[in-house]
């Protein structure tokens, strides 16, 4: 009995370590990373501010906003914005446009920077790989206005070297900028020059990752480097296609608005205006808020849809997601 209160009287409150509780582990592991969090501030902000705070604004879209009464005096009228877009002639030839665009985009645009970083990945004469890396990284940091500009110049029917080309083989001079069966084309392709090599970044960092004892053992095994490619590198480098590629259809029908804007004209407006052109120009050039932010979150929403549906089917699959 002696030894068993003494144990109690070892086990009072004042000797006990007290735990910190949930609120207090919190405070601790953030002060704890103190820095990480200082670091990442300036990026929070700019989402609160930019991203998440304008979202409130959505709320005109089922108003008939007024800018003199604001959100608060502005009248209610429900879905009548989504009605009216769904009904109007020229927003399902937009939307037909943004699609065809979006998955030309997504079929030959979105695999141009795995083929570039696996044929980069085969050159073996390091100062040849830098020299052409840095080539196809170049046209990234020129704005849409010089690719456009750059386009005109290579693409005139008149002076562009491209149609003099065609003219030594005898074919005619084409207005690939006048013509509606061409402007998707240039607007894809123009995307793949300018965006193919800086994509290359996170494909080539994967690849870097990938042990080269695998490639050893699959030439013991006799393996050419085909199979290697099939076997080894498209494998390792899968968890990084599907996060992008998610990231991607995210983004499927937001194809942007400056790299459509700056090559439209009225001879290929019927098949290149897309629906961020089409937001502009009846948005703030035509002053119909309400109806373009309806648009918007149409867009929006269908966004977020094709991320959750390709999340689910991503994971399914390969085990890989983004959340």
């Amino acid at each position: 009995m002696s030894t068993i209160k003494t144990e109690a009287a070892e086990l009072t409150p004042s000797s006990v370590v007290r735990r910190p509780g949930r609120g207090g582990g919190l405070i601790h592991l953030m002060w704890k990373y103190k820095a990480l969090y200082v670091i990442s501030l300036p990026g929070i902000v700019y989402f609160l501010i930019f991203k998440y705070i304008p979202l409130g604004g959505s709320i005109i879209a089922f108003q008939d906003y007024n800018i003199f009464k604001g959100f608060t005096g502005s009248e209610w009228v429900g879905f009548a914005n989504f009605t009216m877009m769904f009904q109007h002639y020229d927003f399902l030839r937009i939307l037909k446009n943004t699609l065809l665009i979006g998955l030309y985009d997504l079929i030959i645009a979105f695999p141009a920077p795995i083929i570039l970083a696996l044929l980069l990945n085969e050159l073996r004469l390091v100062v040849f790989k830098r020299v052409i890396q840095t080539v196809v990284y170049m046209p990234h940091f020129l704005s849409w206005v010089v690719i456009a500009g750059m386009s005109v110049a290579i693409l005139s029917p008149s002076t562009g070297i491209l149609n003099q080309l065609l003219g030594l083989f005898g074919i005619e001079p084409v207005y690939f900028l006048g013509d509606n069966a061409y402007i998707r084309s240039v607007l894809v392709g123009s995307g793949i020059w300018r965006d193919m090599g800086y994509g290359t970044i996170l494909y080539l960092a994967a690849l870097a990752g990938i042990n080269p004892d695998l490639y050893e053992a699959a030439q013991i095994d006799g393996a050419n480097r085909w199979k290697q490619t099939l076997r080894i590198t498209l494998p390792a480098l899968l968890p990084t296609i599907m996060i992008l590629f998610l990231l991607h259809i995210g983004k499927f029908l937001d194809f942007g608005f400056e790299r459509v804007w700056v090559f439209l004209n009225a001879l290929n407006m019927e098949n290149g205006e897309i629906l961020d052109t089409y937001i502009y120009r009846s948005g703030l050039l035509s002053q119909q808020y309400s109806y373009t932010t309806a648009v918007g979150l149409f867009k929006s929403v269908v966004g977020l849809v094709l991320v959750l549906i390709g999340n689910l089917l991503s994971k399914k699959t390969t085990g890989e997601g983004l959340y």
